[in-house]
């Protein structure tokens, strides 16, 4: 039906706020956003959108129009939505990010068992260290490790991850253990992106800063060089834990460990969750290891 041209693209831009992002969530290009949106203007006799080569903004017309459109779109979406769950097995593609070592190590091959399993999905994954505006970029959903900060998402617990304190035996056998944490402040430590340890003590998060010779964005990196005995290194358990039971790093602290980081998965507050993402999550939730 010609009359619905344009409108799920003129809805897209309405509700991310420029060309860029609606052409990233409906997964066509920019160019082809706007002759849709100008073929639907055109068609109205109205005009939509102010356009400037910095912004775009919706008219009068053009929000009376996505007031009364967007209800209608979301219904038809909804009712397709409906119908592919009727089906054996759900469809169509998953657009989400996820952090480079952790997606790399876990997310990855989850992904993949998962379009085995459901093989008319298919996933473009992002890996970034970089907390992507998944709003801006049409993304589904996107899983963070830690504190949420953007209180605009919706967010389901995955699992948790623990944190652990280890070196190399030669390493404590020219240094020592340190037997408190206010040792820390004699040993040489590993740091990584962030310039503080976590520990929990008396059920309390206390955070400790942290200084060394050596700073490291990569926890493989931190690994390697606490194996190789230049230090005390705080990592996740999906970095060290291989190390750990070989005997190459030796934990401390283990009663401080902060057990309580969240993995989460994280979805735009105003996008109702479709079948295949909700199913994703479920089996993302079953299968991650709960001390990654």
């Amino acid at each position: 039906m010609k009359y619905l041209e344009g409108i799920a693209e003129f809805c897209a831009v309405a509700e991310v706020g420029n060309f860029t992002g609606a052409a990233n969530k409906l997964d066509t290009s920019v160019a082809q956003i706007s002759r849709k949106v100008a073929s639907l203007e055109k068609q109205l006799g109205v005009k939509l959108l102010h356009r400037t080569t910095r912004s775009v903004s919706l008219t009068e017309a053009g929000t009376l129009y996505c007031e009364q459109a967007l209800p209608a779109l979301k219904a038809l979406e909804d009712a397709q939505l409906s119908v592919s769950a009727l089906q054996n097995s759900p469809q169509g593609l998953i657009k989400l990010t996820a952090p480079v070592a952790f997606g790399e190590a876990f997310i990855a091959p989850l992904l993949n068992a998962f379009m085995q399993k459901y093989s008319g999905i298919s996933v473009q994954c992002i890996f970034s260290n970089e907390k992507l505006d998944i709003v801006d970029m049409g993304l589904d959903l996107a899983i963070r490790i830690g504190k949420l900060e953007d209180s605009t998402l919706v967010a389901k617990k995955l699992s948790t991850r623990h944190l652990y304190v280890c070196a190399s035996e030669q390493y404590f056998k020219e240094n020592g253990r340190p037997k408190t944490l206010e040792d820390l402040k004699k040993h040489t430590l590993l740091v990584g992106s962030q310039p503080y340890w976590r520990f929990l003590v008396d059920k309390t998060i206390r955070a400790i800063s942290v200084q060394g010779r050596v700073r490291y964005n990569s926890g493989n990196a931190l690994c390697s060089a606490a194996i190789a005995g230049l230090g005390l290194a705080q990592l996740p358990g999906f970095y060290v834990r291989e190390a750990l039971a070989s005997g190459k790093l030796i934990e401390v602290f283990p009663q401080y460990k902060d057990k309580q980081e969240a993995i989460w998965a994280v979805f735009p507050s105003n996008r109702n969750v479709a079948p295949k993402i909700r199913l994703l999550v479920d089996f993302l939730a079953q299968h991650i290891v709960s001390d990654s």
